[in-house]
């Protein structure tokens, strides 16, 4: 009896422990002791998120939870779905909200924030996807850099052909540098980033990649495919790493670029969460990439990067999808909360109400491009397996171990059994 009654003393000690820790603070909207998960797959601010959820719970009184998974996106959710294990708020790409959207998201029309933002995917008349952010792919240089090798301050509108870009690489390397040119290895910069605005230039994509899986379009022949790689081929030559260029870190590279030891590299906005840890210099910013492309030599290619979606089924309570709602508004309207999104994680926002200056070169540089409309939008619904496998092609042809035209014989064999995502 001693033995029974010592357990049910523990137990009902442990029950009011429980229900103490679960005491403290509210959310509007939100009963106290809600707890939210938040599935992050940007990785630059992985630990951003990570301390903003620390705050985020001790003042809201919501308990949160931020993870990340290295695995594609696609195959990640899909884990944690097969589990019955969703993520309260999951950040995915475009094309995952498309895919997954209609069957595993909460309807977010009615939400105020929709009226703030030309971003935000719909599908068939209901909002799932929140935009996390706008980014843009580009050309990233070091103006203070360049100047230092050629005398002349840099106009970043002045380089717009890839005769153009050759001869400035030129008159950089008779100033002293002699390979000023950084190149990720990474498949996904070179797969889903670079590669990609062959797709994203076209009048059609849809129908430029049709046109490749029945054979009606040959890459090796077209002009935009040979006009990035022509632009390519130039800056590989010239690139720092040309003697191992699957053995360049990124993040060497970014800090090369941001402490001006080069003076380009080809990137994207995000990758300043990289360079702010370093010692840069004063005068960064990104440009289209240069090519005989005419019109798109003008624009940076990007959009909408990164949505949120709140998780619709049995899993979650209304209790959790209304803390949910919660924070993407706190996010939008709450000073701290466009503090976190523009300040701490160095985001261009997506929102027309945030007034907010973007404060690193980058993200400024970016959001004057989306300003005034000179942006090639994204091509959203490339196969989950396109940037790695594209990418490693992409990879081969950088080391050499392939030409062009085998480069292109091995994107063409990828679309002959890959099909591209719902839209």
């Amino acid at each position: 009896m001693k033995k029974r009654a010592i357990a049910a003393i523990l137990a009902l000690v442990m029950i009011l422990a429980l229900a103490a820790c679960g005491g403290g603070g509210s959310s509007s909207g939100s009963d106290n002791g809600v707890a939210i998960t938040i599935f992050n797959s940007k990785m630059e601010i992985q630990s951003q998120m990570e301390e903003m959820a620390e705050k985020y719970s001790a003042e809201k009184g919501v308990t949160v939870e931020v993870y990340y998974s290295s695995d594609t996106v696609a195959a990640h959710m899909a884990t944690r779905y097969a589990a019955n294990d969703p993520y309260t708020i999951s950040m995915v790409d475009a094309k995952d909200v498309y895919s997954l959207g209609p069957e595993h998201a909460v309807d977010l029309s009615d939400q105020d924030w929709v009226k703030d933002t030309t971003q935000a995917i719909a599908i068939d008349g209901k909002v799932y996807g929140f935009p996390v952010c706008v980014e843009a792919r580009g050309l990233e240089y070091n103006a203070d850099a360049i100047k230092a090798a050629t005398g002349k301050d840099f106009d970043p509108s002045t380089i717009k052909t890839t005769a153009d870009l050759q001869a400035l690489l030129e008159e950089i390397a008779a100033g002293g540098v002699e390979l000023p040119v950084g190149l990720q290895k990474e498949d996904w910069s070179l797969g889903a980033h670079y590669f990609a605005e062959v797709y994203e230039l076209q009048d059609d994509p849809d129908a430029f990649i049709a046109g490749i899986k029945d054979g009606s379009i040959k890459l090796i022949d077209d002009p935009i495919f040979n006009a990035m790689m022509d632009t390519f081929d130039v800056l590989a030559a010239y690139n720092y790493a040309k003697d191992a260029p699957i053995s360049a870190e990124r993040e060497v590279t970014e800090m090369k670029l941001a402490e001006g030891d080069l003076c380009f590299k080809f990137g994207g906005n995000w990758d300043w969460s990289n360079m702010v840890d370093t010692n840069y210099t004063e005068n960064i910013g990104i440009m289209p990439v240069p090519s005989d492309v005419d019109g798109a030599n003008t624009k940076l290619v990007g959009g909408g990067s990164k949505y949120f979606f709140i998780d619709s089924s049995d899993n979650t309570t209304d209790e959790q999808r209304q803390a949910a709602k919660d924070f993407l508004n706190w996010l939008v309207y709450d000073a701290e909360g466009q503090d976190f999104l523009v300040n701490t994680c160095a985001l261009v926002p997506a929102f027309s109400n945030i007034s907010l200056a973007v404060s690193d070169p980058l993200g400024a540089a970016v959001k004057s491009y989306a300003d005034t409309g000179a942006m090639v939008g994204n091509y959203n619904y490339l196969p989950d397996d396109h940037y790695a496998k594209v990418g490693s092609s992409f990879q081969k042809y950088l080391a050499g171990q392939t030409d062009r035209a085998g480069f292109a014989d091995e994107v063409t064999e990828y679309w002959a059994t890959a099909e591209v995502g719902a839209h």
